[in-house]
């Protein structure tokens, strides 16, 4: 008999019985086109459901080495069979009795093109991580429903997906140059004086604030104006053209709903890839760049944020400043000092999501409010600083403040959602309306000083297990017995980022937290390490549903963490 057979016979032999037995089926079985391996069987229909693992010989998968042959190619194809392989099993699940009984699941995915644990390939197999919820009317096993779907439904979802013959050879082919394309462009930008590029006809405007695909309906085709116009020739697709945006400090303005914080929206994505069809497949920012905004409440541990804040109340410290509580300018202040400290060439801020007295301090505040009795140096004296003293770049929204024309590389002026280069006029009006405001902080940014974390302040357990940890969609992670809240990380787009993120920061205390180790030197030893092994070196046992991330949303998340202290 053979083992399909096998597994067969054993899933109608258990039909009846208590849910506990289906443990009786963990293992390996062969299939004639696949190996089909069962292996964790949750203990109850309304728990975690089962992980399964599918694994298909590619002199049977026959995938061509070509589209899988370089880094960028392969994440693309991995990616391309895991929506594959959710679209066939979304269409086949059906409700098949209690709790999640009948799920067959992969990873929720979304707009962007992420490496993941879920589905790989080499020259030998394509492997497939996946979820099943087995079958159960109560607790009580429903055998004949379980061999229904894994003897017939996954053999046919195996066949839909995973067999080169099967899908839609040129589709295969558009996914995989699109990334490798946008991979290219990315690290074209600096050599070309670039931090960011915005292909014309993207289509950067979203369906709804939970939908990220495309708007269709009157949606506006981006077109760059002709001074900004670059022009980059792809490995694949050829010639594309679109708005450069130069190093430097740009303005994005304009009146209300006219596209501002959209095409922001855009660029903070652009460290990212997009799929064929999401219209912002060819937005492309420097992958260092990080929002920044202000977070009231959330905790800060030992961050020197003296180049904007100094001199507080009760002669409290802001070379080492903490506070289980934080301000709107304190926090900004920190996210911009952290993002530096792990190393971002690009900040990109809304004044929307800003502390207005953290932006900017204009000349009749200034009269009333005599500087040595006001500890903030607004960011409008800091951020020119910052790309002299540090060549970092800045990205602003900004609709209510024409003094930043005075510190402005260039201005983009954003009109029924089309870009035009008002850098000149801008000028202009500065030159004309003299800012009579008196620049604060110095002539220099300041220092940007590592830290370095305490490993026994970052404790992953929860009552008798060494390692808890659990996420909860993509703003929230329980670690321990703490709850890091990343609700204003936007960066973060795939829960299965925070679970990444969450295993990382345990690994990083196993492997890399000592009294000599910055935080940058830590992050840089963690991303090393999974660049070169992948990411299930962060977890004891191969997972399905993590996704890559980058280093700052690691330090994000670190940061954010309540317990946290500094050597």
């Amino acid at each position: 008999m053979s083992d399909r057979e096998n597994l067969r016979s054993t899933l109608l032999q258990l039909d009846g019985r208590g849910y506990k037995a289906y443990k009786e089926i963990e293992g390996s079985y062969q299939f004639p086109d696949f190996t089909l391996i069962i292996d964790r069987v949750q203990g109850d229909p309304f728990a975690s459901p089962s992980k399964f693992i599918v694994k298909v010989p590619q002199s049977i998968a026959n995938f061509p080495r070509s589209l899988y042959q370089s880094a960028s190619r392969e994440v693309a194809l991995r990616d391309y069979l895991t929506r594959q392989f959710d679209r066939v099993a979304r269409d086949l699940n059906s409700y098949r009795g209690t709790g999640k009984s009948g799920l067959i699941s992969i990873v929720r995915i979304g707009q962007e093109i992420l490496e993941r644990t879920c589905a790989f390939i080499d020259d030998e197999w394509v492997e497939v991580r996946f979820l099943v919820g087995l079958p159960a009317r109560g607790r009580m096993i429903l055998g004949r429903q379980a061999t229904e779907m894994l003897c017939k439904d996954i053999p046919e979802i195996v066949e839909k997906t995973l067999k080169s013959a099967s899908l839609n050879t040129r589709e295969i082919q558009k996914h995989v140059e699109t990334n490798e394309d946008a991979d290219w462009l990315r690290q074209q930008l600096k050599e070309r004086g670039l931090v960011a590029f915005v292909a014309n006809d993207s289509i950067l405007p979203r369906r709804s604030g939970v939908d990220f695909r495309p708007l269709l309906k009157d949606a506006v085709a981006f077109q760059s104006p002709p001074s900004l116009e670059v022009e980059f020739n792809c490995p694949n697709r050829g010639a594309i053209k679109g708005m450069g945006i130069p190093m430097g400090i740009t303005l994005i303005v304009g009146g209300g709903y006219h596209g501002k914080t959209t095409l922001l929206q855009a660029i903070e994505l652009g460290v990212y890839n997009h799929i064929p069809g999401d219209g912002r497949e060819f937005v492309i920012t420097n992958p260092t760049a990080v929002k920044i905004r202000a977070e009231d409440g959330r905790s800060i541990v030992g961050v020197d944020i003296s180049p904007f804040i100094d001199r507080l109340p009760q002669g409290r410290s802001t070379t080492n400043f903490s506070t289980e509580n934080a301000s709107g300018s304190t926090s900004q202040a920190a996210n911009i000092i952290e993002a530096l400290e792990v190393g971002s060439e690009l900040l990109l801020v809304d004044e929307d999501t800003s502390a207005t007295n953290f932006m900017i301090r204009d000349r009749r505040m200034q009269q009333l409010i005599s500087k040595d009795k006001e500890p903030i140096t607004p960011f409008i004296d800091k951020v020119r600083q910052l790309y002299t003293d540090y060549g970092v770049s800045t990205i602003l929204v900004m609709g209510g403040s024409g003094d930043y024309f005075d510190v402005a590389d260039t201005v983009i002026a954003m009109e029924n959602f089309q870009p035009q280069d008002v850098t000149e006029k801008a000028k202009a009006i500065a030159k004309e309306h003299l800012n009579e405001r008196i620049r604060e902080g110095g002539e220099r940014f300041g220092t940007i000083t590592p830290r370095i974390p305490l490993a026994e302040s970052i404790d992953p357990s929860r009552g008798r297990r060494a390692v808890k940890l659990k996420v909860r969609d993509v703003d929230e992670v329980a670690f321990g017995e703490e709850d890091i809240d990343l609700a204003a990380v936007e960066q973060i787009v795939d829960p299965g980022q925070l679970r990444a993120i969450a295993s990382a920061i345990v690994y990083a205390k196993e492997k890399y937290l000592d009294t000599k180790r910055t935080i940058p030197e830590i992050l840089e030893l963690v991303m090393e390490d999974i660049q070169a092994k992948g990411l299930d070196i962060l977890t004891k046992f191969p997972q399905g549903d993590l996704a890559l991330f980058r280093r700052f949303e690691l330090a994000a998340a670190l940061n954010r963490l309540r317990t946290l202290k500094i050597f």
